[in-house]
């Protein structure tokens, strides 16, 4: 039933995806300042969709710990429902992204049109700089930066370490990190076709002061993504 229900949800994925990247361009070309709204709209589909489909449902907890308007997310990342859930849960959602995305037809102009921030993973300090450059603009305009700083999926219990560009961004914009942490990878795992059954969890922890040793921030960015680690079992049923 898992795999049947999985096949179900991957079908419905990509024809959403489709309808709405179409829909999109179309929005794009009359009212380019709308494109977020279709991928809120997007977002909240598939949200939807892989509950009513899959059982998986969501629990936020520490909402309230990101404030109005310019903030720092940094948030573990687990499973591919981590790329879209943060448009549904701040007003204006930044994700920091892969620069592959980009070469996506159609997708990927709208990326750059709802103001997402595409990095080049292998361009090393040149990344870092469009990185910062482009936060820049995203602070101005008051959005939520969404990032995921281990820089690549990690599986439930094995975390990936911190990569330099979250500090970079705290030290640039002088905002405080605000640390996640989830148990996504637990129902919907890494390149995995079996999605199952159960509740995602998103934790969201107490803001963390920008500090001058970035050993210490990264130490502390760390215990405070890792606050669900471990806390369930995968259920393999």
């Amino acid at each position: 039933m898992i795999m049947l229900r999985s096949a179900l949800f991957n079908a419905a994925f990509f024809a959403t995806t489709f309808l709405y990247t179409l829909a999109a361009t179309v929005v794009r070309l009359i009212s380019p300042r709308h494109v977020m709204g279709m991928a809120v709209a997007w977002a909240h589909t598939l949200v939807f969709a892989v509950r009513i489909i899959c059982g998986i449902r969501l629990e936020v907890t520490g909402l309230d710990r990101i404030p109005p308007g310019a903030a720092l997310i940094s948030s573990r990342h687990q499973s591919a429902f981590d790329t879209f859930v943060w448009l549904t849960l701040v007003p204006q959602c930044c994700y920091v992204l892969k620069q592959e995305l980009m070469r996506v037809p159609l997708f990927g102009s709208l990326i750059a049109a709802a103001g997402m921030i595409p990095i080049d993973r292998d361009a090393g300090t040149a990344a870092i700089r469009i990185l910062l450059r482009e936060a820049d603009r995203a602070v101005r305009e008051g959005m939520q930066i969404v990032i995921f700083p281990e820089g690549t999926r990690s599986e439930p219990g094995k975390p990936e370490p911190v990569q330099p560009g979250i500090l970079a961004l705290a030290s640039r914009t002088g905002l405080p990190i605000i640390p996640v942490s989830t148990d996504s990878g637990l129902c919907w795992g890494r390149r995995a076709f079996r999605k199952r059954p159960g509740t995602i969890h998103i934790a969201i922890g107490e803001p963390i002061p920008p500090a001058a040793d970035r050993r210490s921030l990264a130490q502390a960015l760390e215990r405070g993504m890792g606050a669900l680690d471990g806390s369930r079992e995968i259920d393999t049923a």
